[in-house]
């Protein structure tokens, strides 16, 4: 056994981040155990915990360390609409906007057939059941605009229009502040298709 297991460990644990290559995570490991041990176990220790601690809502199927998220929870919140996202990363973007105060059903994915994950892999009937609790009106769907976010939209959207909710899909369009000489046409042909 070389001398080194743990620091290989530490560096083939670091490159399962997404973005860390073999570079990066010999630096972070080096940093770490050179310069800050103490910051070494703390993130050690936050892992743990939260490998340990953190679940899924049983409603949205957010991250949560309580059977039912916060947001769940909240009587403030307009239980009439559901927000569809892909991930609990995407339903932090659409809280900061502050322009949003209703839930939120977390797929934690989206279909991709080429990869194998299929509408039970991304919970679909979950998100049905909840839909159709006889408290929701409208689905927001707010995947991202990738093919395969489109595809999941789709595929949402049929489900959910033959058991007649009301649904509806996050405007494209160009962004604030941006001049259309730059902006890609792809953008500016859905913003005019779009348009309102």
């Amino acid at each position: 056994m070389s001398d080194t297991h743990s620091l290989e460990a530490l560096i083939q644990a670091l490159r399962r981040l997404p973005g860390v290559g073999a570079k990066s995570a010999s630096r972070m490991a080096f940093h770490l155990l050179q310069h800050d041990r103490e910051g070494a176990q703390y993130l050690a220790q936050a892992l743990q915990r939260a490998a340990s601690e953190v679940r899924h809502c049983t409603l949205c199927h957010t991250f949560t360390e309580a059977e039912v998220c916060s947001t769940c929870l909240d009587t403030q919140r307009d239980q009439s609409k559901l927000c569809v996202v892909e991930t609990p990363a995407d339903q932090s973007a659409v809280e900061r906007t502050l322009a949003y105060r209703g839930l939120y059903f977390v797929l934690m994915g989206k279909l991709s057939p080429l990869d194998g994950i299929g509408p039970n892999d991304i919970g679909l009937q979950k998100l049905f059941d909840r839909a159709c609790d006889g408290t929701v009106a409208e689905v927001i769907l707010a995947t991202n605009f990738t093919a395969e976010g489109e595809a999941t939209a789709h595929v949402i959207a049929q489900g959910l229009k033959a058991r007649g909710l009301q649904v509806t899909r996050l405007a494209r369009g160009v962004p604030v502040g941006s001049e259309l000489e730059y902006v890609d046409l792809g953008t500016i042909a859905h913003a005019l298709v779009d348009r309102r």
